[in-house]
């Protein structure tokens, strides 16, 4: 049976609804790998354009990126500084927000390591709260849980896409004195009632790395509410200096610099803003197709035996950077490694995101997290697959994904 679903007037995918109980399925030509971007010629005669300049390095194009950034959240250009990764954007907002030794720091327990690792290195303590079942993001009330006198900050994490309740954490921080870092890594587009994702605390840090909404290869964002913040994670992201070599090589002539604190090398080059100016242009574009990919998953997977996203509320803006199921092995007779396993021979490339923090064994061994302390990101994490979900996603690749996934899982 042939289903055609006609989405808007842009993109029409035909979609194969098979039995495929006691069928085969063919096998793709080629591996459809995971998170793989969308890149056109802009990006490539933008980049080619900074190495025939040979200004490759932190310059011009960086403070355009910046700039343009800025400018799609509604900000100022001087609350936005580009760093190398999201982790090194933590990093210096940490740092910059006076967190150090002896603090203590909330986030989630289902996050990539970057989050735990940022708050390692800033000499603070990493402490976890479980997940809401549903979102999957950190859940305020196992927040409040965990505060002690040593809290300086809560990080939340807005998951797969799918902005964190954020009236409550902010209200748990103004209770308590706390600084609040918003790692945004999957959510660049996403608003919470009509606030854009990282202006809502006092730090937000994005990334943009290859598989994220929008990339640079390699790359960060920082935006921060304080102008003072801002000027020191700038420092921070270069070496402590008071100026980076674009203010010190300009055709303005030769600046002096003076390096005012100890600090790291964290600074985006202009490749990698050069392609980042172009992705960002093109950041509504993508993102509706992806919303279409999510919604076309939705519908064709709704009778199968695993779990979806669940429904979002319309007082939020989904970035739609994780198309996320559950593969419970007791409901769909097989294990989620399996499934992995399976889809892969099928050429379809997953992602898992992610397994539970507590479950790696340099976490256990340092900090003695146990899973079983956080039920719901031990659940999430041990059945959890990413979908491909990415604005290059053809619709042939799209009906490929859900006839592999129907195949696995014998409907």
């Amino acid at each position: 049976l042939d289903v055609s679903l006609t989405l808007d007037s842009t993109y029409k995918l035909i979609v194969t609804n098979m039995s495929t109980k006691n069928k085969r399925i063919r096998k793709r030509a080629s591996f459809l790998t995971f998170g793989s971007p969308q890149i056109d010629e802009q990006e490539i005669n933008e980049v080619v354009d900074s190495l025939r300049s040979c200004w490759i390095g932190t310059g011009p194009k960086v403070q355009q990126f910046e700039k343009e950034f800025a400018r799609f959240k509604n900000i100022r250009s001087t609350q936005v500084a580009a760093v190398n990764s999201c982790t090194a954007a933590l990093h210096v907002s940490m740092i910059a927000a006076g967190i150090g030794p002896g603090d203590e720091v909330i986030t989630t327990a289902m996050t990539f390591c970057a989050t735990i690792n940022a708050i390692i290195h800033s000499g603070a303590t990493p402490i976890l709260a479980d997940i809401d079942a549903l979102t999957f993001n950190i859940d305020p009330a196992e927040i409040r849980k965990k505060i002690t006198k040593r809290t300086k900050a809560i990080v939340p994490v807005h998951f797969a896409g799918h902005p964190c309740d954020m009236d409550e954490i902010m209200k748990i921080a103004q209770q308590n004195g706390l600084k609040v870092i918003e790692d945004c890594a999957h959510t660049v587009e996403a608003r919470y009632k009509k606030q854009d994702t990282g202006t809502i605390g006092d730090f937000g840090c994005f990334s943009f790395y290859v598989t994220k909404n929008i990339t640079t290869g390699e790359g960060g964002m920082v935006i921060a509410k304080s102008n003072h913040d801002l000027e020191r994670v700038k420092r921070l992201a270069l070496h402590g200096m008071s100026k980076d070599a674009w203010h010190r090589f300009s055709d303005t002539g030769y600046k002096h610099y003076q390096v005012v604190e100890c600090g790291y090398k964290y600074n985006m080059m202009d490749i990698q803003a050069a392609i980042g100016i172009h992705q960002l242009r093109r950041i509504n574009e993508f993102w509706l197709r992806r919303k279409e990919i999510w919604e076309i998953y939705q519908h064709e997977f709704n009778d199968l035996p695993m779990q979806t996203p669940a429904p979002h509320s319309t007082e939020i803006r989904h970035s739609y950077h994780l198309y996320t199921i559950l593969i419970d092995e007791a409901i769909t007779g097989i294990s989620r490694d399996d499934f992995l396993d399976n889809m892969t021979d099928l050429n379809i490339g997953l992602g898992v995101h992610y397994l539970s923090i507590p479950e790696h064994p340099y976490y256990q061994k340092k900090f003695g997290w146990n899973a079983k302390d956080y039920p719901n990101a031990k659940k999430v994490g041990q059945q959890t697959v990413s979908l491909p979900l990415s604005a290059k996603l053809t619709n042939a690749d799209v009906k490929d994904v859900i006839n592999a996934v129907k195949y696995c899982l014998k409907k």
